[in-house]
């Protein structure tokens, strides 16, 4: 193996090492080449070279949204670590752990006008779970506080940042290390409810009729089967699922906009439950979050062993565990009790199924239409991946196959960086992935394709209705220049010429029936990746959106 001669290169690489930390995204420079050098030439991790910042970032996002361990982002000095902050917020919000090591010059070079330096001290400091400051000298109090920003990424899972000053020379190598490197141990991460906590809550909970439980982004079957069905079977009990939840049963309510869009006062407040559980992460739906804030049940808890924000501006008590061993501590002490909550949420579904259907028959060809066309011939096992915007809005709409995968950057809802997360999860899972997003966020960010790390089985489908369709649904939207041109960013662009260059099997559609014929060889398996681009009415789909809520 190569060993970098800079001590604290290689007390950095050992704790990597010793933590099982294997991935490592690398955005090429000059003044990281010691850590380069040294997680390149031992033949434990598995390195990537991915230029743009901001790229390398959300890939590694993507690996370790999937196999749910810290993955090491490094880059040079100065500006470079200002393009790692996107992703290092979405993983802060989306609990998803990644250490930031960013090679630094000397302090002493800083704010004298020397090139490439800015002050990178505690720069993600804002976003971030512990920042490592290092000094020029290996050191145990060095080495303390690279274990530490491990900890930390392990035990709050989220982003740490390792900033480490390298002087010149920096690409000498030596063949054996020089440094006796400190190991720290990750110490106990999870612990149970209390028992009398546990008590208080089910004598509560076992005299309420009406109970909601809602539940946020998860990842796939992270909660056991008994306990969906012991919560499917309570009458007094009603579940709201989201797509990003990955949680299914055909007494869960999937589409939450659907089913509340339509309610009147009188309706909210006989849906007004005395319970609201949530566990999960962020929740899509605004609709439910303004009825909760509107009509506040009594009773708001929130499941999750690090973090209970209090989105409703209601939150009564945080039970600090993990959602499945929560329930499995909580439920054994619960009793079904008779009430017709979850019947009258079904009827509701039930009629919006029947509305639902009847106004997709008659509807013309839109990015709504589209998206009906493509849940529908959705493969079995596949891992979807989501843009944000428009189009995660418009999968909440629609039944997803239980073995459907879904995933999507919500933590800060941003559109940067989902073509980057999704190819990182794609490698990580080696699965067959699929993404859907809208134009701009895939125009956004296309230097994802520049990465030779792309497998076959990945496809894209592009929705392009020349520009930010979103803005034509939210509030405010207006007929004229200055929405279409800083709002909306209305385009003529096309994904064709990109997907040529970065070598894409490219396919395009334009209306209903050209779509059905894409789609049908679009799933199949290829030699290379696919990209989809589906061009839909820029002018019409807020207008047949608007339509479907007002025909419910």
């Amino acid at each position: 193996m190569i060993y970098p001669k800079i001590p604290l290169a290689q007390s950095i690489i050992e704790i990597c090492h010793a933590k099982g930390i294997q991935h490592i995204v690398i955005s090429p420079g000059s003044r990281n080449a010691p850590l380069t050098i040294g997680f390149t030439g031992n033949p434990f991790f598995t390195c990537y070279s991915i230029a743009d910042e901001r790229c390398a970032a959300f890939f590694a996002l993507g690996i370790a949204q999937q196999i749910k361990k810290p993955v090491v982002v490094i880059c040079t000095s100065g500006s470079a670590i200002l393009n790692f902050y996107p992703a290092v917020a979405e993983a802060f919000y989306s609990m998803i752990p990644l250490v930031i090591i960013s090679a630094d010059r000397p302090r002493h070079m800083v704010d004298i006008g020397d090139g490439q330096t800015i002050r990178q001290e505690n720069v993600l400091a804002n976003h971030t779970h512990f920042n490592a400051n290092l000094t020029e000298q290996a050191s145990e109090e060095n080495d303390f506080l690279i274990n530490e920003a491990f900890n930390k990424a392990f035990s709050k899972c989220g982003p740490t940042h390792i900033n480490a000053p390298f002087e010149e020379p920096l690409y000498e190598t030596i063949s054996v290390p020089t440094v006796d490197t400190m190991i720290s141990t990750l110490g106990k991460v999870y612990r149970n409810v209390p028992f009398e906590d546990i008590i208080a809550s089910t004598n509560i909970w076992n005299t309420a009729r009406k109970k909601l439980v809602l539940i946020g982004t998860l990842n796939p079957n992270e909660i056991d089967t008994q306990v969906i069905h012991h919560l499917a079977n309570d009458p007094s009990v009603l579940v709201m699922t989201e797509t990003t939840s990955n949680v299914h049963h055909p007494s869960f309510l999937n589409s939450i906009d659907t089913i509340i869009t339509p309610f009147t006062k009188e309706d909210f407040k006989a849906f007004r439950p005395d319970i609201v559980l949530t566990f999960g992460g962020m929740i899509v739906s605004k609709r439910i979050k303004a009825m909760l804030r509107s009509f506040p049940p009594t009773h708001h808890w929130h499941v999750d062993r690090l973090r209970a924000y209090n989105t409703f501006g209601i939150l009564t008590f945080h039970f600090e565990a993990n959602p499945n061993d929560f329930f499995n501590q909580f439920l054994p002490y619960t009793k079904y009790i008779e009430s017709n909550y979850r019947d009258e949420g079904l009827k509701i579904k039930s009629s919006r199924i029947e509305k639902h259907k009847s106004y997709m028959e008659k509807l013309p060809f839109c990015d709504f239409k589209a998206f009906e066309q493509i849940v529908k011939e959705i493969p079995e096992n596949l891992h979807l991946q989501m843009g944000n915007s428009s189009s995660i809005r418009y999968l909440q709409l629609f039944e997803m196959l239980p073995s459907v995968h879904v995933f999507c950057n919500r933590g800060t809802s941003g559109i940067d960086g989902s073509t980057s997360t999704a190819i990182g999860a794609a490698l990580a899972s080696e699965k067959d992935t699929v993404l859907i997003t809208g134009d701009v966020s895939f125009l956004y960010d296309s230097n994802a394709l520049w990465n030779n790390y792309i497998p076959k089985n990945f496809k894209i489908i592009v929705i392009n209705n020349g520009g930010g369709g979103i803005f034509r649904i939210l509030p405010g939207h207006q007929e004229n220049d200055t929405f279409h041109t800083y709002f909306e960013t209305a385009h003529c662009l096309t994904a064709e010429h990109l997907a040529n260059m970065y070598r894409f099997e490219y396919s395009k559609a334009a209306n209903e029936k050209d779509l059905a014929v894409e789609l049908t060889s679009f799933f199949k398996p290829s030699e290379q990746p696919k990209l989809l681009e589906i061009f839909t009415p820029t002018y019409d789909n807020d207008k047949y959106l608007k339509e479907y809520f007002k025909q419910l």
